[in-house]
């Protein structure tokens, strides 16, 4: 959306990050926003997400955050709406995707916020009241897990354990496949640097791309 206008698929977009805005809204129109995310891709796929997104002003993450919650009002959307946003060199947020699950972006939540995506989805199927989706800390890191050079990851699973007692891991239980996203790691704190470092490494090092 641009001004509220749909952008053509054609149109070349410049931009110079990935944002998501990620709301949640119940039958009875009750709706919370999350802090809106940077999301990193690699290779095409989600590496990592940072909440909130760094130097995002508080102008457009307002605008983004209002943009998800009139999108799925309009949609009459229940549950959780992740709406994907390129932020454009000359200042503005374009839509690029909506998916109206618990998603990747919001994965974070689920040790970072009060209330994770996974438990306000449930309760706006419910029409239960929604809960708090405030950040429970200045940074938190999401790292996708993919499979890589391990095929029984438990040996890694228990390094990172104990080298990081804080970090929380969340495996998904699928079959280890070169690439295919097998879990995500979140790490939280107010020194941005080192929750980004601890995040990616324990993602390196259950892929395998890490030895120490």
């Amino acid at each position: 959306f641009k001004a509220g206008v749909p952008v053509l698929a054609e149109e070349k977009v410049d931009y110079v990050r990935e944002l998501a805005a990620n709301i949640v809204r119940s039958p009875h129109g009750q709706a919370v926003s999350y802090p809106v995310v940077e999301s990193i891709q690699v290779d095409g796929v989600c590496d990592t997400v940072i909440a909130p997104a760094p130097n995002l002003s508080e102008a457009l993450a307002g605008e983004a955050q209002a943009l998800a919650l009139r999108i799925a009002k309009e949609l009459d959307v229940t549950g959780h709406l992740a709406v994907e946003l390129f932020e454009t060199t000359d200042g503005r947020i374009l839509v690029n995707e909506l998916a109206m699950r618990p998603h990747n972006s919001g994965h974070w939540t689920q040790d970072g916020a009060i209330t994770s995506q996974f438990a306000n989805h449930v309760r706006a199927v419910l029409d239960l009241p929604l809960g708090d989706p405030r950040p429970r800390a200045r940074w938190t890191v999401m790292a996708n897990v993919l499979g890589g050079d391990y095929p029984d990851m438990y040996a890694a699973y228990l390094h990172c354990m104990a080298h990081d007692p804080q970090l929380k891991i969340h495996m998904y239980g699928k079959d280890v496949k070169q690439g295919r996203k097998v879990g995500h790691v979140n790490t939280y704190g107010d020194d941005l640097d080192d929750v980004l470092e601890r995040a990616r490494h324990a993602a390196g090092y259950l892929r395998g791309t890490i030895q120490d």
